[in-house]
């Protein structure tokens, strides 16, 4: 176990806090309430806070690569997406066409520019309809993976040339091995998390080439070298952790997001704090976010 400050950064509101990022181009942390439908920004520096209502479920953004605003994983689809100083919102196309239970859920970028972005049946999780597919810079859209439950946490490491990825349902995550030209070879399970530790979500890989996990039930954040040992632990006040990311001017500032969603009035009487997003740092530096698109 570890013990490290933790402030909370925004009010217990968030009903599925999800999609962290850390902006460096507006020196801001972004994340989404899925079921709440928004995106919301919290700067470090000013203590400041954003909110963007979206018209539908969204699960992340991912900066574009040539400086225009992001892309966001909708309900329906991928989207671009422009906050300031208006709302905009360009359809992009969909990994699920004709099946409107599906939405995606989680996503993260390449050094090439992909984004690798898994889906779930949010009418019923218990079906494996989810799917893992890529948005390559030029807009082409390809299918990688089906049968997924709840498709969670893509990891990239700092190389590029491994992926970690999640099916929470099963609270498995799954080793990739990624090529240089987009393939994903070599899967393999990586770990299997017992029932009373939780299901494993959101995922970052720091600096040091280690992977944090947020662990939705477990109430904690924890910290894996590529072998699957565990060198870490942080408790945070909520059970529901969602998703982690690094930033900061050094990247050495850690958001994790937290649920409020399913949780039983006397168990958000116990846990006052669930819906937040917190802020804390251990000592332990990550790695810039990638873009989408192509880079000049």
């Amino acid at each position: 176990m570890s013990s490290v400050d933790i402030t909370p950064v925004w009010t217990p509101t968030l009903q599925l806090g999800e999609g962290t990022l850390w902006h460096a181009d507006s020196a801001r942390f972004f994340f989404v309430d899925i079921m709440g439908r928004a995106v919301h920004a919290w700067s470090p520096s000013t203590d400041q806070r954003y909110s963007w209502p979206m018209p539908e479920h969204v699960g992340w953004i991912i900066p574009c690569a040539d400086g225009q605003g992001f892309v966001a994983g909708f309900r329906s689809g991928f989207v671009r997406l422009t906050l300031e100083p208006v709302l905009r919102i360009e359809r992009l196309g969909t990994p699920h066409p004709d099946q409107p239970g599906v939405r995606l859920n989680d996503a993260k970028a390449d050094a090439a520019g992909r984004i690798w972005a898994g889906s779930m049946f949010s009418d019923n999780p218990q079906e494996a309809r989810g799917q893992l597919a890529c948005l390559h810079p030029d807009g082409r859209i390809e299918v990688v993976e089906r049968n997924i439950h709840i498709a969670n946490g893509p990891a990239i490491s700092a190389d590029g040339t491994v992926m970690l990825h999640t099916d929470s349902l099963l609270r498995s995550i799954y080793r990739y091995n990624l090529g240089d030209d987009g393939q994903l070879q070599n899967k393999t399970l990586w770990k299997t998390f017992a029932a009373e530790e939780g299901e494993p979500d959101g995922m970052t890989f720091d600096a040091e080439g280690h992977v944090w996990v947020a662990m939705w039930g477990g109430g904690c954040l924890r910290r894996f070298n590529l072998a699957g040992l565990e060198l870490q632990r942080i408790n945070l006040p909520a059970s529901q952790i969602t998703n982690v990311a690094f930033g900061g001017a050094e990247l050495d500032l850690m958001l994790v997001t937290s649920a409020r969603v399913d949780l039983a009035p006397e168990q958000l009487a116990q846990q006052p704090l669930a819906g937040s997003a917190f802020a804390l740092r251990t000592g332990v530096r990550g790695l810039p976010a990638h873009a989408w698109g192509l880079v000049n």
